[in-house]
């Protein structure tokens, strides 16, 4: 059973950085701190994070992603074969353009037993005091994607001309760093992936396609990456996914109900659980959930967290009830719709307006759930 079935208000795991957190970020990338300096001012940061998400009543917590400066570049960085390389320009966001930063092969993709991650989730051990820890990390099939990025693909091409060894051995990395997470006493990992939030969007495909919009072999291509990054894993190790549309500095990246994707992702992807976004028009409607199957629980990404204004709690609560015809209310849960901060630039809203958002979240699965919340 889904460690998301115990209750049913989540999180999806990134948290607006402190000031002093950035701060000293900055010093480090001018020379300024030592390594060690900078893992202090991160140690201390995260231990505040901690007991604040106690105190809100959190009952899984995370570090916050506050080690990281992308959600998901950086665990990329941490694998064998891979570099930190900076592109001609980022990627175009709504009104925005993000930094510059990728990841591509400088050799084959393996496991890192060094791999920062296990950092991230060793140091949350020690000051979690019992409480449920999901490790967040990017989703395989998010790697293809920015592997086959641009000018990437000129390096992915000169040590992977056969694709299929490329296939494998990003699952045989990915499943081996899993595998060292459980051995460290990882029970809960959640895989974060925009690709799926990429192939609902057909404005984007028919630019990046010249038109020619074909995605299928591309959804089985996702769902074969990530389902074989966690097959025959133990039973007691719990996988959910985060599906996304984008999420930089307040802005997004592409729109599009599920229901291209629906029967791929929601009917085949080997998880738990699905959070999912629905904070806007631009997700679509509830009725591609039909694809759910009967054992998976849906996490319902309602709350905005690109913004500091407060949802309708009647409104949520209407929605909820509008979703439990296609997946069982005992199968819902509640979060915000993505992190508060997939990149260390964080949302366009204050650290009140963040633990206020929580708060609600806690409030309306506490009145819809009652006391199984």
């Amino acid at each position: 059973m889904c460690q998301t079935a115990a209750h049913h208000y989540e999180i999806v795991g990134s948290f607006l950085r402190p000031e002093e957190l950035k701060q000293a970020r900055e010093k480090f990338e001018a020379g300024q701190l030592t390594v060690e300096q900078l893992n202090a001012v991160e140690n201390e940061a995260i231990r505040d994070l901690v007991a604040k998400q106690k105190e809100v009543g959190l009952k899984t917590i995370s570090d916050g992603e506050f080690r990281r400066s992308y959600w998901h570049l950086d665990f990329f960085w941490g694998f064998k074969g891979i570099e930190h390389n900076v592109m001609d320009q980022g990627y175009l966001f709504h009104g925005e353009e993000t930094r510059a930063d990728s990841a591509r092969v400088n050799g084959k993709i393996q496991f890192n037993p060094t791999h920062p991650v296990f950092e991230e989730y060793t140091f949350l051990t020690t000051i979690s005091d019992g409480t449920s820890i999901r490790q967040s990390i990017p989703a395989p099939a998010q790697l293809l994607a920015e592997l086959v990025r641009g000018a990437n693909e000129d390096k992915l091409n000169e040590f992977y001309p056969d694709r299929e060894v490329l296939y494998q051995d990003i699952a045989k990395a990915y499943r081996e760093t899993i595998l060292a997470l459980y051995e460290l006493g990882c029970r809960d990992i959640k895989l974060d992936d925009c690709t799926w939030g990429m192939l609902v969007d057909k404005n984007f495909w028919e630019t990046m396609t010249n038109g020619a919009y074909d995605t299928q072999h591309l959804q089985e291509l996702y769902l074969r990456l990530n389902n074989d990054a966690v097959a025959e894993l133990p039973e007691d190790l719990h996988v959910t996914t985060h599906v996304c549309r984008g999420n930089y500095h307040s802005t997004w990246a592409t729109s599009g109900g599920y229901e291209p994707v629906a029967d791929t992702l929601l009917g085949n992807q080997n998880v738990e659980a699905f959070f999912l976004e629905f904070d806007d028009d631009r997700s679509g409607d509830f009725e591609p959930l039909r694809f759910v199957p009967d054992e998976k629980q849906v996490v319902l990404g309602l709350v905005t967290s690109k913004d500091g204004k407060l949802e309708d709690k009647d409104t949520l609560i209407s929605r909820i009830k509008e979703a439990s015809q296609y997946v069982p209310l005992d199968r819902l849960s509640l979060s915000p719709q993505c992190g508060f901060a997939s990149t260390e630039e964080g949302n366009i809203l204050t650290e009140e307006e963040q633990w206020a958002k929580l708060g609600l979240v806690i409030d309306v699965a506490n009145e819809v759930w009652g006391q199984k919340a």
